[in-house]
């Protein structure tokens, strides 16, 4: 063989990842723990309808993209499997939560506000008989 081997499993320069590789999928599965621990709908109670939606998107496109990776591991190609449309599918729909809570984050216009801020920014000439009229009450 060309590189060194461990245990005769796998060469030397692989492995760095592998253990890279471990330690996410522990990390992974730890966080799976954490969210298994509380019932669904404890978990949902707490949120708003758009954050609801958030936790839906995410558990599904965890789950799908742990299917892609395992059918990447057992040496078969998941493009040529729905995982591929799923994913997509999922990808527009967090694509529209993003643009439904930017639009909740956009600044709103006060328009009475804003027409007291343009009358009183804007010069206003005084009168030509304005001197007059002081003058007057004098």
């Amino acid at each position: 063989m060309a590189g060194k081997e461990i245990n005769g499993d796998y060469a030397v320069e692989i492995h760095e990842y592998l253990s890279m590789f471990e330690s996410a999928i522990g990390a992974v599965g730890d966080m799976l723990n954490v969210m298994m621990s509380a019932s669904r709908n404890e978990l949902l109670q707490k949120l708003d309808p758009l954050e609801q939606a958030k936790v839906d998107l995410v558990s599904a496109y965890t789950l799908n993209s742990t299917i892609w990776v395992y059918l990447a591991t057992q040496g078969v190609n998941p493009k040529e499997y729905p995982v591929k449309q799923e994913l997509e599918r999922i990808r527009v729909y967090m694509n529209k939560v993003k643009e439904i809570n930017d639009k909740r984050k956009a600044a709103k216009l006060d328009r009475g506000a804003a027409a007291q801020f343009v009358k009183n920014a804007l010069w206003e000439p005084k009168p030509k008989n304005a001197s007059k009229v002081a003058k007057r009450k004098k």
